[in-house]
């Protein structure tokens, strides 16, 4: 079945998540990627979990699939003329090498823009190819930190917590595939590439702007502060039943009234204190008080039929075992298994950009270190068995 983005070239020198993440959402979709590594693999095949026989979960089976592998020393003089063929034959590069760094200089936009007008480079870097951070070195942690989310982050009292998810990550690299495709799209109309620059600090930056927390300071002159599993400007709660927690949330007049007579305290409905979400959400301590009381003595799923049949949106708060267990999953088919010579079926999530017509796909296993190296290099570039014989052996490949 044709995919959407089938005919696409994609090289992927990234490493940890938002790079290679971003060009994982293009390969899904029918890119050809293919993904550079230093002879002796990237640094993020360092990180865990691991499977049985070694391999590096994330980092070497899941975010990889659907790509090809080869290895390639760039900081080489061969290696960078050999990228450079790559280059030609390239209508996308990705990378994440920091600003200043060597590698960051051999894949500089200008001197790859040089080799091929048409090239477009996503450089994703912790604060920008521009101003005063440009060079310094950033990781999700980081960008949470400083973009102002893990100081609201937690519960009233505690110090500044973090996501335990490296949700920057995954943000840049879905923003950095956007940006790849905006720019591929205009390239339709000019002929010409760009560059495409992500920084996890913008997107951290971003995401706390939209949600008003700097217009929130800046016009109102209030500094969003902790509410635990609370909501802002809403009620949300993370209720304590019998066997375990059910996560309610109410946006608007409507949905608070429905909770109050489902509860069975219409009282509440024009109770100053609870009038709008600005009041609920000041005063949500109290609701809390009420919704415990509501849930004491019932199980989970009692809860959730009682909120479910009253249209209040509603969850129960899963552990990563029950949460593989809820039926949309499998509807989704939002977990698959790939099979891996010697690691066996490898479980890992479906392709989450449902397209109608030209669906996403893992339509193949990552391919192990340097394991395209003789298909890429002889059939793409036209070199003999003999030079990868000879390049191995120098250790540029």
């Amino acid at each position: 079945m044709k995919r959407a983005l089938e005919g696409i070239r994609v090289l992927d020198l990234g490493s940890y998540i938002a790079a290679p993440y971003c060009c994982m959402i293009l390969a899904d979709h029918g890119a050809e990627v293919i993904r550079v590594e230093p002879p002796k693999g990237r640094v993020d095949r360092e990180v865990g979990p691991y499977s049985v026989d070694g391999q590096p979960i994330t980092f070497g089976l899941t975010i990889q699939r659907n790509k090809k592998n080869i290895t390639l020393n760039v900081n080489s003089d061969e290696g960078r003329r050999i990228l450079g063929e790559l280059v030609k034959q390239a209508d996308i590069l990705v990378h994440n090498s920091p600003k200043g760094s060597k590698e960051a200089q051999v894949l500089d936009y200008e001197i790859l823009q040089a080799i091929n007008p048409a090239l477009i480079v996503v450089a994703i870097s912790g604060f920008g190819q521009d101003g005063p951070y440009a060079e310094r070195p950033c990781f999700d942690a980081i960008a949470q930190a400083m973009g102002g989310s893990m100081s609201f982050t937690g519960y009233p009292g505690m110090g500044p917590l973090r996501a335990a998810l490296p949700y920057i990550d995954f943000n840049t690299g879905a923003r950095a595939a956007v940006g790849a495709l905006m720019a591929y799209q205009e390239r339709r109309n000019s002929g010409l590439g760009q560059l495409v620059d992500i920084a996890l600090f913008d997107v951290a930056f971003s995401i706390v702007g939209t949600v008003g927390c700097a217009s929130e300071y800046l016009l109102l002159g209030e500094e969003r502060k902790q509410v635990g599993n609370g909501g802002f400007y809403a009620y949300c709660c993370s209720g304590k039943a019998a066997d375990g927690y059910v996560m309610i949330n109410v946006v608007g007049n409507s949905m608070w009234r429905r909770l109050c007579r489902m509860i069975g305290r219409e009282d509440l409905v024009n109770d100053p204190r609870f009038i709008d979400n600005l009041r609920r959400y000041r005063n949500y301590q109290d609701i809390d008080v009420v919704i415990n009381q509501w849930l004491e003595g019932k199980t989970v799923e009692e809860a959730m039929q009682s909120l479910d049949e009253a249209g209040i949106p509603c969850g129960p708060v899963n552990t990563v075992p029950k949460a593989l267990q809820v039926p949309q999953v499998a509807a989704r088919q939002m977990l698959l298994e790939v099979e891996y010579p010697e690691t066996g079926k490898v479980p890992m999530p479906g392709v989450d950009i449902k397209l109608s017509r030209t669906p996403g796909q893992v339509a193949k296993r990552a391919s192990f270190l340097g394991e395209d190296n003789e298909a890429l290099y002889c059939d793409l570039l036209g070199y003999s068995s003999e030079e990868l014989v000879r390049l191995k052996a120098e250790q540029i490949i």
